[in-house]
């Protein structure tokens, strides 16, 4: 729902927005008939069941429900409040944002609290980077220099230095940023011992990690000497920073996909990999921040490119953690493949060792899943020694055994066969007998049994989406003569009241101001509103029917009131009349 902003204002933001050209630059839509339909982008499917109707600007998924108008997709979409969603919007329509009246003091608050934590964290990076150029940055600087960065990266990452532990609080405050303000930004942590403010980076070579809107969100920090800390430290999960949800140089990619287009992207596990490739001359590169890449992050990745190498540190632990990040992609339709790098290598030591044709050529030695799944075994054997390929080959069937057809399994079976000696024949024969991956069995749905309340919950839902979008025969339908029981069903009856007594067009997407985009109610409507359901003499005949339903409905509620209150009456006259009325309605009963 629209909160702090004029509601005309909102209207005339989502008239000057095309839905499907916003959507289309997310999601591949195709026309069919009178809509836009693409693969659902909020979650895995094959087939394409997500809908976009262009005319009553509004997107429905029959797969897993989700629906809504411009506002809401971008809100999903770039995982941005409600009032950042409009900022976007109103920027791409070129509309001035009008004043802001929050609902409640506790929406202005956090809204409040979000742009200064923003403001603290950009005044924050500036203070860094002026640290590195102060002349008291000497192990920084020698780092940088050690690491063969040049100055122009370092300026285009906005690299900086933290110098203590008291002057970044000190400078914030200073500002005249609030104390409570600066612990919410993450850049600055309270002292256990002191209660005094403390640098979170104190000392730390500083990496910004700005967002896909050019916003400084968090902090990376590298110790510049041994120490039994973590070399690599992240600013803690905030109001503005979730690292499981962004990747470090994202905002570079969004930049390279606007300006030139983008056909992949490169994912790493660190910042220091992502300078060093950027600098090599692969700026498609982002970086997961030493974490196993999320569905979260993988869902950013689809959001620009639909292709992506993982390419991890060479050890045996890097390499886990790429098929992890590749099965991840794949299940977010990414066509993606792993880039393998010489053991104990990382992306930055091959460029540093090899240059830019060195690590050009790990992209392209680069292998699908099930391939280097089948590599990552065999490094683990010595395969000149019997007992080794012994132990080897039941180890790669297992991995043979996962592929999805029998040309793959073919082609990996005559791999293991050159690499072990052992006869094609044996090796098929002893695939055919490793045992198949327990899979959850998954419970058959019950069959649903359609009640009363399912049929008149269903009546209910064909009347109010066959008013809604519209079809011919309901153009002059009375909804007010109906009795909707339903919540949310009543809310839209008063809806479409209210604007047909004023004489105005009813909207559907007006109700995603209404209700929450998740609305099941909302959703089981939207279901119809696609697609044949509303046309046509099957559904004249359906909407008639799904009338007297309802009609029918009433009346047996009425006549059971009515018998309850025939049976504790007594007056005489009084139950004569009731009796009365209890008969008119059951012969109007048997007349359905």
């Amino acid at each position: 729902m629209a909160k702090g902003l004029d509601p005309e204002f909102l209207q005339q933001l989502k008239s000057k927005i095309d839905l499907v050209e916003l959507i289309g630059n997310y999601v591949p839509l195709e026309r069919k008939g009178g809509n836009w339909w693409g693969r659902c982008p909020f979650h895995h499917e094959k087939t394409p069941s997500f809908a976009v109707n262009a005319e009553d600007q509004f997107y429905h998924c029959f797969g897993c429900g989700v629906s809504g108008d411009a506002i809401s997709f971008v809100r999903e979409i770039e995982s941005v409040d409600f009032i950042d969603a409009v900022k976007i919007l109103a920027e791409r329509a070129k509309m001035p944002l009008p004043e802001m009246n929050f609902d409640t003091e506790k929406t202005a608050e956090q809204k409040r609290k979000r742009d200064s934590v923003l403001k603290i964290l950009r005044a924050a990076a500036h203070f860094y980077l002026d640290n590195l150029n102060s002349g008291h940055a000497d192990a920084h600087v020698q780092y940088i220099l050690d690491r063969k960065i040049a100055s122009p990266v370092v300026r285009k990452f906005g690299l900086g230095a933290s110098l203590d532990y008291k002057s970044l609080p000190q400078f914030l405050l200073d500002k005249g940023f609030r104390r409570e303000d600066i612990l919410e930004s993450g850049a600055v942590a309270e002292s256990e011992k002191s209660g005094r403010l403390i640098d979170a980076q104190a000392g730390r070579l500083i990496f910004p990690i700005i967002n896909a809107f050019g916003d400084v969100v968090a902090f990376g920090g590298r110790v510049l000497e041994k120490t039994d800390f973590a070399k690599y430290k992240n600013t803690r999960e905030t109001i503005v920073f979730n690292k499981s949800k962004t990747l470090y140089n994202i905002n570079r990619i969004k930049k390279l996909k606007q300006d030139s287009g983008l056909k992949d992207i490169i994912i790493v596990e660190g910042y220091m990999d992502t300078i060093s490739l950027f600098q090599a001359g692969f700026t498609n590169v982002a970086a997961s921040m030493g974490t196993a890449l999320t569905k979260d992050q993988a869902r950013l990745v689809k959001r620009y490119a639909d292709k992506a190498y993982i390419s991890y540190d060479g050890d045996f632990a890097g390499q886990k953690g790429a098929i992890r990040g590749l099965e991840i992609l794949r299940d977010e339709q990414v066509a993606v493949r792993v880039v393998p790098l010489p053991e104990g290598f990382d992306p930055d030591d091959v460029i540093k060792r090899q240059g830019s044709e060195g690590y050009r050529a790990c992209l392209d030695n680069a292998m699908p899943l099930i391939d280097f799944k089948l590599e990552t075994v065999r490094r683990k054997y010595d395969l000149s020694k019997p007992e080794e390929r012994r132990n080897y080959i039941p180890e790669a069937l297992k991995v043979i055994g996962e592929a999805e057809s029998e040309s793959v399994k073919e082609e990996l079976l005559k791999r293991v066969r050159s690499e072990t000696g052992v006869t094609y024949e044996s090796l098929k024969r002893d695939l055919e007998n490793v045992p198949a991956a327990p899979r959850m069995q998954e419970e058959p749905e019950p069959v649903p049994r359609e009640d009363g309340a399912d049929r008149q919950a269903k009546a209910c839902r064909f009347i109010l989406a066959s008013v809604l979008f519209g079809a011919k025969y309901a153009k002059n339908f009375d909804i007010s003569g109906v009795r909707f029981d339903n919540p949310v069903h009543n809310t839209i009856a008063e809806y479409i009241k209210e604007r047909q007594k004023n004489g105005e067009t009813v909207r559907p997407s007006a109700l995603f101001e209404i209700f929450d985009e998740n609305t099941p109610e909302l959703s089981e409507i939207l279901d119809l509103s696609l697609g044949e359901s509303l046309e046509g003499e099957r559904a004249v005949r359906y909407f008639d029917d799904c009338v007297r339903t309802l009609e029918r409905a009433r009346v047996e509620q009425e006549l059971e009131r009515l018998s309850a209150l025939c049976d504790a009456e007594t007056d005489l006259a009084k139950k004569k009349e009731v009796t009365r009325r209890i008969l008119e309605l059951t012969i109007r009963l048997k007349n359905f």
